[in-house]
Parts: C-alpha cells; structure tokens; sequence
C-alpha cells in the first residue's frame, strides 16, 4: 500500500505539481490529427495536465496549442477566428500564430510596435501517425519523440483511437499492468474447454494465477506472468511500462504485437486514452467491437466520450450477468475497454491506496508505483531527467505471449521478441487464440 502523500505525489498532474512537473519533461499526446480535420478548422478546447488550452491548425496545415486566455484582456481565444495562418481574438482583433506570436494588432496605431512586445503561451507541437503531440516542458529545444512503433509507420495498417475515461490516470494504467483480472473480468463466464486447444485462451482460462517475475528496463519495468501449459512448456504473458504514462499489454503473440496505450492525464480526475496499433495484429477501421461514442461537444471535458459511462451504471445487464450471456461474461457490461473503466472509474476520483492489501500478483503495480515516486523525487529535489526522455529508442518494446521450456530463462529467451521494429514472419497470430 502507499501512504497517503506517495499517493498524491504520484497521481496529481496539474500546473506545479511534481507529477506534472515530470511528465511535461516528455512528448505527450495532446489530440487526434482528425480533431483539426484541415486548415482553418474550428479551434477546440484541449484540457492537457490541468492546463486550459485551445487547439488549431493554421492556414498552412500546422497545428497549434495555444493559451486559452488571450494576453490582451483575457477574453477565450476558442471563439477565435482562425485565419490567414493565425488565431484571432474577436474581442479586439490581436492574431497569434502557432508559435505564439503576436502577427496582427489592428486596434493599436499604426506607428505602435507593442506587438512584438507580447507573446502568448503556445507550446511546440509536432503531428505523427494521426496523433498530434505537445511539449509543455522547460527546455528552449524540446527532447526527441519516443521511437513508439504503433505511432510511427503511416500506413493503411495503423490505428489510433483516443477514448476520454472519468478517472485519474494512475488507476487506469494499472488496470493495464495488472493481468490476472483478465480471466475473471473479461472472461470469467467462458470455459478453456471452448477454446482452441493448446492456443494461448486455452491455458489462459485454466489457471487464474500465475507466478510475476519483473525486471527494470531502460524506459520502465516489464513483466512475465508464469503458468504450467503442459508438462513440457511454460505460458508466458510478458507485458512493459514505460515512464511516464505508455502500456503494452500481453493480449497477442510476443514478437508479432505492434503497439500500444498513451493514458494521458487531462486532469487529475479525467484520462485520455490514446491507443496505437500497425501490422499484422491491427484491428481494423470497420471493428464492429469499436466503443460506441457520444457525440462530441465544445466543453472542457466533451471530448471523445464512451456512451457507457459512470453516470448510467455502463449499462450493465443485470439480467445478462445472471445468465452469463449476451457476450458480457458476467459482468453484464459489454466490451473489455468498459469492463476496466467501470473497475478502475468505481473506485472513485483518486483512491485512497493506503487502503489496499496487495498480494503476490500486484508486484508488478507495485514496481511501477515505486520507480514512479523515485523518478518523480529525484526530479523535483535534484532536477534529475526521467527516464527515456533523452533516449527515444527505450520505447522500442513489444507484448504478447509466448511458450518456453520449463527451465528457459525468459528476459534472456525473449529478449529480441521484446524489441520492436524486428520482424518475425514465421511466428503465427493465431497462436493466442480468440481472447
């Protein structure tokens, strides 16, 4: 368990605070490429951090962030008229390009030069892969982007999808990291004699438990979740972290498994999940288990919304729990990204985790916790830069499952499985079977 001030230390995020701090060291997510669907679109409200922002794309297709105040009388720049490669303020006419600059100041005289005396704050953007990302850091250069491989081949085979959930973003990250829930959860109602035999849902369904080993790694912490598959070979679910915020969950075949999830903070009570995926194991464009979606509004938090939600129970089936059917396992609430956001949303705006009891299988969210409040101490006593932000390829890392000899050492067995941008053509999907 964590004493009541590792806890806030670690889970707040606004303007500040250490955590915030921490993670404006790195690149973040800031918005989907499709939210600034062309030039001159309409500008929207970001809430980054705990930061009010307003999001554009100019005239020549390069997206901005910038303050939601304007530094003139603090009138909301979101009712701005964009235009001519810049953001203009209604209230007196000042215009603001994407670095922040004052280009136009029409109600100021003609001889005046006051607005290359104002700036407004804007941070540097940067658009990959269908994500728009930001740095709200210090530094006058910002670091290089993390060498994430769903986020980095523009192709037909890459996916991103952002999902905002009503919960701090710590407690939705270890729902990540935490994999023996899965079998109960999210397939609590099936039973391994359905399966595919000798597939990974097989044996993944007839052993709830498993052994945790964890290592450190350069950017994080990973794990191998252990279970006897037979008396020759050994399950292995190996899953990563990486600081501050990305998840590679072991669902897949390890090797083959492009991918994985940004749980970026728009404040301390809401998360924007942003998901990557490219390759073989990409699902595709026409998913019919994609989460249904509420219709986006202009509000600080409307945003990229589950119909299912806290305020309507995620509509769960009471009469399907019952049953066992419907395709809900026995939750009775339908799909697996609403099954875990119910879990970690339930547990209310940040939970008190000096409340917990931790057993053998939370090792891994007990290491994350921990290299967590390191990283954020010695960031905020001795200026320390955390980890990966200087060394994008510590992001080069994959997930997935994978069988090995009883007595095979298995940081070593997968070490090149883990490694992304390595191809394995003779390694099978199928593998994993239908869960």
């Amino acid at each position: 368990m964590l004493k009541q001030e590792e806890n806030e230390l670690i889970c707040r995020v606004g303007p500040g605070t250490p955590m915030g701090n921490l993670m404006r060291e790195y690149w973040v997510p800031a918005m989907l490429s499709s939210e600034l669907p062309e030039p001159d679109s309409d500008p929207l409200r970001v809430m980054l951090l705990g930061e009010q922002l307003i999001g554009f794309r100019d005239s020549n297709g390069k997206p901005g962030l910038i303050q939601n105040h304007c530094p003139h009388r603090g009138a909301s720049l979101f009712f701005g008229r964009n235009e001519e490669a810049g953001l203009r303020c209604v209230y007196h006419g000042w215009k603001w390009d994407v670095d922040g600059n004052c280009i136009d100041m029409p109600n100021e005289p003609v001889e005046s030069d006051f607005k290359s005396k104002v700036r407004a704050v804007a941070y540097p953007t940067r658009e990959r892969g269908g994500i728009v990302w930001a740095y709200l850091g210090p530094r006058t250069e910002p670091p290089p982007m993390p060498n994430l491989e769903g986020n980095m081949q523009a192709n037909s085979d890459q996916l991103v999808r952002a999902t905002q959930l009503q919960s701090n973003w710590l407690q939705i990250l270890e729902g990540d990291i935490d994999t023996t829930h899965v079998g109960f959860l999210h397939y609590g109602g099936l039973k391994a004699e359905d399966q595919i035999p000798g597939s990974f849902s097989d044996w993944q369904l007839r052993e709830k438990t498993a052994h945790f080993e964890i290592i450190d790694t350069e950017a994080g912490a990973a794990y191998g979740a252990r279970r006897m598959a037979g008396e020759d070979q050994v399950y292995w679910r190996v899953a990563q972290w990486c600081f501050p915020f990305y998840t590679f969950t072991p669902p897949g075949v390890l090797g083959t498994k492009k991918g994985g999830n940004a749980r970026v903070p728009m404040d301390d009570y809401h998360t924007l999940t942003f998901s990557m995926t490219v390759g073989r194991n990409a699902p595709s464009q026409a998913n019919p288990l994609r989460i249904p979606m509420q219709p986006n509004t202009t509000d600080w938090f409307g945003r990229l919304r589950p119909e299912q939600e806290g305020s309507n129970d995620f509509r769960i089936d009471r009469v399907a729990q019952r049953q066992n059917s419907g395709g809900t396992g026995f939750t009775g609430i339908s799909g697996i990204a609403m099954q875990d956001a119910a879990m970690t949303g339930s547990m209310g705006p940040i939970f008190d985790r000096s409340q917990e009891h931790l057993g053998t299988t939370d090792g891994m969210v007990i290491r994350v916790r921990r290299r967590l409040i390191a990283a954020v101490t010695a960031h905020m006593r001795d200026g320390v830069t955390p980890p990966g932000v200087d060394d994008p390829t510590a992001y080069r890392v994959r997930s997935g499952g994978v069988f090995l000899p009883p007595d095979a050492d298995w940081v070593e067995a997968t070490r090149e499985l883990r490694q992304a941008f390595i191809e394995h053509p003779h390694l099978d999907p199928a593998l994993n079977g239908p869960l």
